[in-house]
């Protein structure tokens, strides 16, 4: 072999091999994302659970001739792919991360309380006028309905209808769900703000009364008959969602919760995390539609804010006992932060004023009250 042959081989294996030769402007726009997002998660300690993994699935699919999304000349899929596919597509890891949900979660502020089931429907306004407001800018049916859910801020919601209607704005939909539940401290407050006076959110609540363990152990039960009745469409999520409290609350099966709350849901999450950013290549989402979608998707959280707290002034006009409105900006499900969001909120005017487990109910009922939006949509559209 010449020289000039050595050359041309190693010329060859550069270009076809490497990623150097490969690289455009849009692919660093995406490194640019994925470590703002990092950035987030590690320096601002916004959401990193869910932002770290979601940035580095970002950085990583937007090199050139990466083996990571899409699949193999003979038709084998990727390693995220895998990941996306059997994880996100065929809705495991969304129902997986409601078992773990349920079985940290404690229902008793909401069975004390059961009126604030009503702040939780009331903060899902913003899904609905969303919804109404996209199909304006050339969304489909489908499409909308996947955008409009993003104000209920619960990622996992948010993935699973997202999957089953308009898997492709999968990628900008969950960021967009996320980045915003984990801005909650810096959204919400200026909006209570706006729409209480000093006097409400100086309201102080009773005390709750306590909850027995037989209606914790009830709740999930009758909860899920309900749920598989009235909505069928989303009785994968809150099934699973109320088997995890069933679990925690019966105090029988204990390996079963902790690790349905613990290994379990650290496993999924990372999958979750990784598979959701790979859907992120530079091709998909630095167009018209996913970048429509995060300004949207603000707007939407932000009006189910509003709807929160205007359900609760409604309600004060029919109630005895006041309720202190700031705790209707924990009708969005953005458990806990939006429920710590609202104490942090009140003791800033009244440091003796403790709104967390008020705060709690509706943070739950919003829960389920997204689940609900989205079962309809699936119901109307899937």
């Amino acid at each position: 072999m010449t020289w000039e042959g050595f050359i041309e081989i190693v010329k060859q294996i550069l270009i076809t091999q490497t990623g150097i030769f490969h690289l455009h402007p849009k692919l660093v726009v995406m490194w640019a994302i994925g470590f703002f997002f990092i950035y987030l998660a590690v320096a601002k300690k916004y959401e990193p659970l869910l932002l770290l993994p979601i940035g580095f699935g970002i950085l990583a699919v937007n090199f050139p001739l990466v083996p990571l999304m899409g699949f193999t000349e003979e038709g084998q899929r990727h390693l995220f792919e895998i990941f996306y596919h059997y994880g996100v597509e065929w809705e495991v890891i969304p129902c997986v991360i409601f078992l773990g949900l349920g079985a940290m979660t404690d229902f008793g502020p909401l069975i004390a309380n059961p009126k604030t089931m009503i702040v939780g429907a009331g903060a899902q306004l913003g899904v609905f006028v969303t919804f109404i407001g996209v199909l304006f800018f050339g969304f489909t049916l489908r499409e909308a309905a996947s955008v409009g859910i993003i104000g209920g801020a619960d990622g996992p919601t948010t993935i699973y209808l997202t999957a089953k209607l308009a898997p492709n704005l999968l990628g900008a939909n969950a960021l967009a769900a996320y980045s915003y539940m984990a801005m909650v401290p810096l959204i919400q407050p200026p909006i209570v703000r706006l729409m209480t006076t000093r006097k409400q959110r100086l309201i102080r609540m009773q005390q709750l009364r306590p909850v027995s363990k037989l209606e914790k152990t009830v709740f999930p039960l009758s909860v899920f008959m309900v749920i598989a009745l009235l909505i069928p469409a989303v009785t994968p999520l809150m099934g699973m969602f109320m088997l995890g409290n069933f679990m925690r609350e019966s105090g029988v099966v204990d390996r079963l919760s902790d690790t349905a709350q613990g290994s379990l849901m650290n496993i999924v999450t990372i999958f979750l995390g990784v598979s959701v950013g790979a859907t992120m290549h530079a091709e998909k989402f630095l167009s018209a539609k996913p970048l429509l979608i995060f300004g949207f998707g603000l707007i939407d959280f932000a009006i189910c804010t509003m709807g929160g707290v205007l359900t609760v002034h409604i309600m004060n006009l029919f109630l005895k006992d006041k309720l202190n409105p700031i705790i209707g900006a924990a009708g969005v499900s953005a458990v806990p932060m939006a429920a710590r969001v609202a104490q942090i909120t009140g003791q800033q005017e009244d440091k003796h004023n403790f709104l967390l487990m008020h705060a709690i109910g509706p943070n739950l009922a919003g829960v389920i009250g997204s689940a609900a939006a989205a079962g309809m949509f699936i119901a109307m559209f899937g």
